[in-house]
């Protein structure tokens, strides 16, 4: 997105050579994804907005040029590639989930996905990742209730537009209020649990909110496969927010999610990257969220 921009290549290298330096990745499966469909995106973009983005990002491709959509928001002639794969990882991991030759997966991707409305690229985001993987579940596999569960310092905007009053889906959230993008106190519908947090908020009030409103409300949602929106900007080392977390709480959050997904949904969990930017602190984060949904110390 260009020079200086915080959702820059280097996030994905960090993780990348983090994992390496720990050995972590010695213990995971990792695998390639090709890129979706416009039919698979179709599932929780509209139509029009697809043919009208992916026109626009292939005229970029072809020209070489970059292009702002919005002040925070730039496509560059690589974004169409990047997107399409990013939104197909999630369909393949939830393709490999469902089949049983994962227990879980995260997809290590970029662009990040759910700042992205039905019909509106915005906040770094194209196509809305988590919402086509858990459309997918819905509409190809048969499944009758999934569950979002976002916890970027940032509102999923973009993915409560597109599941919000969809009885199958429950989403829950947590977010800085008031930050970008300046939603989710008042949700959009019955099957959504909001959870705004002051700025500063740290470990100890993140985890109660989560013990009071989120576990209880999936527990009586009782969902056949969790989808996870996990962005890491809610670190305390990370400019982009002004929450404080740190990796213990990181983990903390993914065990109790897993522990959901034990109990209702055969452990089945697909997790994409989404917001993080300081390097460090995402890579470390994003290890302690592997290590707690591959059950390692």
């Amino acid at each position: 997105m260009g020079a200086g921009h915080p959702e820059c290549p280097q996030r994905l290298d960090a993780i990348a050579d983090h994992l390496r330096a720990t050995g972590l990745d010695m213990l995971l499966d990792w695998r390639e994804a090709g890129p979706a469909t416009a039919e698979q995106i179709g599932r929780a973009h509209a139509a029009g907005y697809v043919a009208k983005l992916v026109d626009l990002l292939g005229q970029l491709r072809t020209s070489g040029e970059s292009r702002h959509l919005d002040p925070d928001t730039v496509a560059c002639p690589a974004t169409l590639d990047a997107a399409l794969h990013a939104a197909g990882a999630a369909v393949a991991a939830t393709e490999d989930v469902i089949a049983g030759r994962v227990a879980n997966a995260f997809c290590l991707v970029r662009p990040p996905g759910h700042h992205a409305t039905r019909d509106e690229a915005m906040g770094f985001c194209f196509f809305n990742n988590v919402a086509v993987a858990a459309r997918h579940a819905l509409d190809v596999h048969g499944l009758q209730r999934v569950a979002i569960v976002d916890f970027d310092v940032h509102h999923g905007n973009g993915t409560e537009d597109i599941v919000a009053g969809d009885e199958r889906v429950l989403m829950v959230s947590f977010f800085q209020h008031p930050l970008y993008p300046y939603s989710g106190a008042v949700p959009k519908g019955t099957n959504m649990v909001n959870v705004p947090m002051p700025p500063y908020t740290r470990g100890p009030g993140v985890r109660q909110a989560i013990e009071q409103q989120w576990l209880p409300a999936l527990e009586e949602f009782r969902p056949q496969m969790i989808f996870l929106s996990a962005g890491f900007d809610a670190h305390r080392e990370d400019d982009l927010g002004q929450m404080g977390l740190v990796e213990a709480d990181y983990q903390w959050i993914t065990q109790q999610l897993a522990a959901v997904a034990r109990r209702h949904a055969q452990g089945r969990i697909v997790s994409c990257l989404e917001g993080g930017y300081s390097l460090s602190a995402l890579a470390r984060s994003v290890a302690a969220h592997l290590r707690a949904l591959a059950d390692v110390a």
